[in-house]
């Protein structure tokens, strides 16, 4: 993935602009590029935190406390995780939304 992030610059800084933190470590952990990316635009989108989101969609622990108990336990979709860390809100559209989001950035990045 690290591979995509160099040979397209333009992506990574859409990461960092969305996550705050550098693309090569916001996407560690991520089965493919285009899932960090949709997951950076549902942490924006709904105001969740993006460690909390990566940490349940890549079934890593989270670093520090601020994530909900159990956070980080499993891997689980996007849905899921939305649905996990904000049940409130209506994971098929958030993450319908955030995917479509992460194509067309994809894309205008030519990745």
């Amino acid at each position: 993935m690290n591979d995509s992030l160099t040979k397209n610059p333009a992506i990574g800084s859409k990461i960092q602009t969305l996550t705050g933190m550098p693309a090569s470590q916001a996407c560690t952990g991520f089965k493919n590029l285009g899932q960090c990316v949709a997951a950076a635009h549902v942490s924006k989108n709904l105001r969740i935190s993006f460690d909390c989101l990566k940490s349940d969609m890549t079934g890593t622990a989270p670093q520090g406390t601020s994530c909900p108990a159990g956070t980080g336990t499993k891997s689980m979709s996007l849905g899921k995780a939305i649905q996990t860390l904000d049940p409130t809100a209506d994971q098929k559209a958030e993450s319908k939304k955030g995917q479509t989001e992460a194509k067309q950035d994809m894309k205008s990045a030519g990745v």
